[in-house]
């Protein structure tokens, strides 16, 4: 005769096994149907661009169609916003770039918390900032500039890509830990800030990889230095920040995919494997360089890690800079 406590242990572990069904269902059984895939900025730049790369691969590797809907405005917000909203059933991803994590400190109210109403999927691709100068000022490196701009205090300005992008906060990161007193001169974009940099109007530019990568290797800007802690496959020749002499100067542009907080976790970890098999290719690879980006892939824990940081990180910056969204 089988025990009283056999009776319930069998019985539980027959329970647990059901319960289990489910979720393992859910993973098999996904995708029934499209998968919304929501840029929060209008299409043509470099977040649309990667997110229409990756959701072509994955209706590919899937066999359902991921589809882009750009919720363009107030810097993202918008877009995010509608993300927080959405079901959680993995049928709607978004992806964002480091204003994702960072435009909480920037405005005065966002329509959703980054760590509370989403979770990670993936750190998909990361780029540097690069540093460079138009030919005519009198620097070789960081530590020229640095000489320079300390001994002409106010004298010079510097272009990024606009107020809160990861270009502009690498630089007021620069400005702050050095002390210097260097203009900052927002443009809409990264192609007019460079553009601004090889005229001269601004001669110093933190910018973004890809407009600048031509532009230095036709000589009309001087690169000094990219903003992370390993050298751009774009610009090998260029030396980072840290073999310059500034290890602490460091941050990257980023995109990740993101979806709403509650979504199943069997089909977050099939999403990043299918992303990281999506970036991996030698066609994406090469279509990423022309953007400036590398594949990372990260999985959903590091992800969670790397949004942590860079909150308190930029956070500190945009307080002390008194930076504030336009």
């Amino acid at each position: 005769m089988t025990s009283p406590r056999r009776q319930f242990m069998r019985l539980a572990a027959g329970a647990a096994a059901l319960a289990a069904v489910p979720r393992i269902g859910r993973a098999q059984g996904y995708p029934t149907r499209p998968v919304r895939v929501i840029v929060p900025f209008a299409p043509g730049g470099p977040t649309d661009v990667f997110a229409r790369l990756m959701a072509q691969k994955l209706s590919e590797q899937m066999g359902v169609q991921f589809y882009v809907e750009n919720i363009a405005g107030a810097g993202g917000n918008i877009g995010a916003g509608r993300a927080a909203q959405s079901s959680p059933d993995g049928y709607t991803l978004l992806v964002n770039g480091a204003n994702h994590v960072v435009n909480p400190a920037l405005y005065q109210r966002v329509p959703y918390d980054p760590t509370k109403d989403f979770d990670p999927v993936t750190l998909a691709v990361t780029a540097p900032a690069v540093l460079t100068v138009n030919p005519a000022l009198p620097v070789d490196t960081v530590r020229d500039l640095v000489a320079l701009v300390k001994a002409h205090p106010g004298k010079y300005s510097y272009a990024s890509p606009g107020v809160g992008t990861p270009p502009h906060l690498v630089g007021e990161l620069f400005r702050l830990s050095l002390g210097l007193d260097l203009v900052h001169v927002p443009f809409n974009g990264g192609g007019p800030a460079i553009a601004s940099a090889v005229a001269g109007h601004t001669p110093i530019s933190f910018g973004s990889t890809a407009p600048a990568v031509p532009l230095v290797k036709d000589g009309k800007l001087r690169a000094l230095a990219v903003s992370t802690k390993t050298r751009s496959q774009a610009l090998p020749d260029v030396p980072t920040m840290t073999e310059a002499g500034y290890p602490d100067v460091a941050g990257e542009s980023w995109f990740a995919v993101i979806v709403p907080a509650g979504t199943p976790k069997d089909i977050i970890a099939l999403l990043q494997r299918e992303i990281a098999q999506a970036i991996a290719g030698p066609d994406m690879k090469e279509r990423l360089a022309t953007l400036g980006y590398e594949p990372v892939a990260s999985t959903p824990e590091d992800c969670a890690a790397r949004f942590r940081t860079e909150i308190a990180k930029w956070g500190k910056v945009i307080g002390e800079a008194g930076i504030k969204a336009q």
